[in-house]
This record gives structure tokens, C-alpha cells and sequence, in this order.
């Protein structure tokens, strides 16, 4: 069984205060992410939010903050309610010439049960695909595209 990371990259026309303040608002994470009242990236902090592939198949997911460097990085462990396996979820930034640049790492995939196919790494890959590289690009380039349509 495969036990390497899923690890995805992007960068953004936007600041990196920018990025984190999207990745650790509640408010603003509602906006591309999940709704997930009162999060602080705090470490210790414990907070869960549902979600499935379709209607019917929803799962309770259980997280823990462990680990914050304000600006640089925040990470927490994902895991699902009745369900065996535990993973870590990582989101590094980093500015890259006026850009913003996140690492997103998520570890530990292959500790799901692998008779459930919700679970597969090829769809968590699909997921992050679309938050990392569509909503939240989306999200945190709209006020700079808003200012750029502005000056014309």
C-alpha cells in the first residue's frame, strides 16, 4: 500500500497575509472552504464540520489544530467519526517573489479503510485539487482582480 503524502502546490496573485487570513478565519474559510464557526488557529484547538461525496454518504470529520506559525504555517489531524485511520493536514506559505505560494501536505491517507472507496487517495487528491488550485485561488485573487479591473 502506497503511504506517501498527497502534496500539492500553488501560487497566488495575492499577499501571503492574505492567504492565511483565508486558511484561518472562520469567515473567510466558509467562503471557499468548509463552515467551521468559531476555528482558531490555535494548537489544541478541536473542531469538526460534515461533508461527503454526495448526499447520502456524508462523514463527520474530527480535527485537532497541532501546530501554528502565524504567517507560515498551520496544521491539524483529520480523521472521520466511527471510522479507523488518522491523517495530518499541512499548509506551508511562503511568498515568492510578490506571490503567494502554499504547500499543502496531507499524510497519513493510507491509515483509512481501504474498502471504502470515499476514502481512496485519488479522491482526496481530486478534493484538494479543486480547493487548493480553484476555490481558494478564486477566493484570494478576487480583490486583486477586482482592483486591477478598477484602474482601467
Amino acid at each position: 500500500m502506497k503511504t506517501e503524502p498527497f502534496v500539492i502546490e500553488q501560487a497566488y496573485k495575492a499577499t501571503v497575509e492574505r492567504v492565511w487570513n483565508a486558511i484561518t478565519d472562520s469567515g473567510e474559510m466558509k467562503k471557499w472552504y468548509f463552515d467551521i464557526p468559531e476555528f482558531k488557529p490555535v494548537p489544541g484547538f478541536e473542531f469538526q464540520f460534515v461533508s461527503g461525496p454526495v448526499e447520502k454518504r456524508q462523514y463527520l470529520h474530527l480535527c485537532k489544530v497541532t501546530e501554528v506559525v502565524p504567517g507560515q504555517k498551520l496544521a491539524y489531524t483529520w480523521r472521520y467519526d466511527g471510522y479507523e485511520g488518522s491523517s495530518l493536514v499541512t499548509f506551508d506559505l511562503s511568498d515568492e517573489r510578490g506571490l503567494a505560494r502554499l504547500k499543502l501536505t496531507h499524510e497519513g491517507l493510507h491509515t483509512f479503510p481501504a474498502g471504502n472507496p470515499d476514502f481512496a487517495k485519488e479522491n482526496f487528491e481530486e478534493g484538494w485539487k479543486w480547493i487548493i488550485g480553484t476555490t481558494l485561488k478564486l477566493h484570494v485573487e478576487k480583490q486583486v482582480n477586482r482592483m486591477s479591473k478598477s484602474n482601467y
